[in-house]
């Protein structure tokens, strides 16, 4: 839990000097978090399980004053996201396998900008301001992929939108979380 409780510690840092400074935000938050994808040892068993019925999105950590929150996304084969956004900026760093993340503008329906696969290590940004709109999928059909994600806020708690793509419209939705409880990320 040494490379989670530091990640943490790094972020807290950051917030405390540049909470409300997205881009500070998410330029140092990908520092940080390029360093915890660097090794994958850290993520504890329970917070990597899939369920083949859905994604499951695992609370790690969230900020006392939910400034951010950490989050690992476990995908079974071939498991996706619907169309959604976020209203806040996030980090998403591939820890296991891959994911396909498609990319859309703001309109009735959203439409499709580009389509951008993550491996083992790399991270993408989004925020209202870069672009926040996505679908996200496992790349593979026949293995688990794990992704730990980073946002402005406590995500599991704040209401988004999902489109649909056929009719145009879009419906409220708060995600929450597959867990009730957090690791014990100081190992005591």
């Amino acid at each position: 839990m040494t490379r989670l409780k530091n990640f943490i510690r790094e972020m807290t840092i950051l917030a405390d000097s540049h909470a409300d400074d997205e881009e500070k935000m998410l330029d140092g938050g990908q520092a940080s978090l390029a360093a915890l994808l660097a090794e994958d040892n850290w993520l504890p068993e329970e917070f990597a399980r899939p369920d083949e019925g859905r994604y499951m999105q695992y609370l790690l950590h969230c900020d006392p004053l939910e400034r951010f929150s950490v989050v690992s996304f476990v995908w079974a084969p071939g498991q996706m996201t619907p169309v959604h956004d976020h209203l806040t900026w996030g980090l998403i760093g591939m820890l296991r396998g891959a994911e396909e993340s498609e990319r859309y503008a703001p309109g009735s329906p959203p439409t499709l900008i580009d389509t951008q696969r993550l491996n083992p290590g790399e991270i993408e940004q989004v925020s209202p301001r870069l672009g926040d709109i996505h679908r996200v999928r496992n790349a593979f059909d026949d293995r688990v992929s794990i992704s730990i994600h980073v946002y402005g806020g406590n995500i599991g708690t704040l209401e988004r939108q999902s489109f649909d793509l056929a009719s145009g419209t879009c419906k409220a939705f708060i995600s929450g979380y597959a867990n009730s409880s957090l690791p014990n990320i100081w190992g005591r």
